[in-house]
């Protein structure tokens, strides 16, 4: 089974944004020597318990960091920016680092509505603009506008020997019709998403039209999960992501991502105790056999062609850990 890595930088509390992404470059040189196929850094602005507004600029670190591992964006939020910018960028990746870059394009704001405005001031627009904006940017990384386009000449170089690989990335079914047109590949978002995601890739596959991008559908399936020796141990490390949650909700969540005690002292309301209840149902907690069991369960009902895990515990170690675990369990050889 192909495995890979999202990883969204997340900053302990204690710790600062440096610490936290010296530990994404240590995670991904842990993860090529491991085997996964790919690793995705995330875009988010604004917020304090995550370190990385801008893949594009992160990925120039980490693929040199790294000689084998995909790399990429997971997502970069096109409404955001110029198609013509975002192709620049990742054919200067791709340019760098051949046959190992990923450009996946979200379409969520990322941030709050202060963030957004700041970012785009017609990000609303440009939302609905999407279909039109990934045409723009697939005209441009593969060297191919229309005849008739008002920017037709224009080159977004370097022209890299090997264009990056497209992705959309998403939670509903609307990111899946606009994968399926263009004939790009499609990355589901499981572990924030209330979606049916089953059905959401089914009618993907269905309705999956050839490309010079794709000739055939490829899924992602993206999903939470917290892998320790013990299932007491991998709940516990969970307690953390609980008590960020119910922060986050509140916007409160100012110090990084709270430590197993602080999470564990807590006074829940019920409400909360529900909320957390609810998002446990998303994600995957456990020992490596319980998270083979989970995951060949979902991969009986999404049939996906790679697995990817996003992990985010208040201790590094454990988060390694973790990785090292999933690894076990499905890129054994033995």
């Amino acid at each position: 089974m192909k495995i890979s890595i999202l990883d969204q930088s997340p900053i302990s509390n204690g710790s600062s944004p440096a610490e936290a992404l010296a530990q994404t470059a240590r995670l991904l040189q842990r993860a090529e020597q491991l085997g996964y196929t790919r690793y995705w850094v995330a875009e988010h602005h604004g917020m304090t318990s995550l370190a990385n507004p801008s893949p594009e600029v992160l990925l120039g670190r980490l693929g040199a960091l790294t000689s084998t591992i995909r790399i990429g964006s997971g997502a970069v939020l096109l409404p955001h920016y110029s198609p013509y910018k975002v192709a620049e960028n990742f054919n200067l990746l791709s340019t760098l680092y051949p046959g190992r870059i990923d450009l996946g394009i979200g379409r969520a704001p990322g941030g709050s509505a202060h963030e957004t405005l700041a970012l785009r001031e017609n990000y609303l627009q440009n939302v609905h603009r999407l279909p039109s904006l990934l045409s723009d940017l697939i005209g441009y990384l593969y060297d191919e506008l229309p005849a008739d386009h008002p920017f037709a000449g224009i080159h977004a170089r370097p022209l890299p020997p090997v264009p990056p690989e497209i992705w959309l990335l998403g939670t509903s079914g609307k990111s899946a019709k606009y994968a399926a047109e263009l004939g790009a590949s499609f990355a589901f978002g499981h572990f924030m998403s209330e979606s049916d995601g089953p059905a959401i890739l089914q009618e993907y596959r269905q309705n999956f039209q050839p490309s010079r991008i794709q000739q055939k559908p490829k899924t992602i399936v993206t999903v939470s999960a917290i892998c320790a020796e013990t299932e007491e141990e991998a709940s516990r490390l969970a307690a953390s992501l609980d008590l960020w949650g119910i922060k986050t909700d509140q916007g409160t969540a100012h110090l990084g991502i709270p430590s197993v005690e602080e999470a564990l002292a807590y006074p829940y309301t019920e409400a909360e105790r529900q909320a957390i209840r609810s998002k446990r149902q998303n994600m995957l907690i456990g020992t490596k056999e319980q998270m083979k069991e989970q995951v060949h369960t979902l991969q009986q009902a999404y049939q996906a062609d790679e697995w990817m895990f996003v992990t985010i515990t208040h201790d590094y170690e454990a988060r390694l850990r973790s990785y090292k675990l999933l690894a076990d369990v499905f890129l054994s050889k033995g």
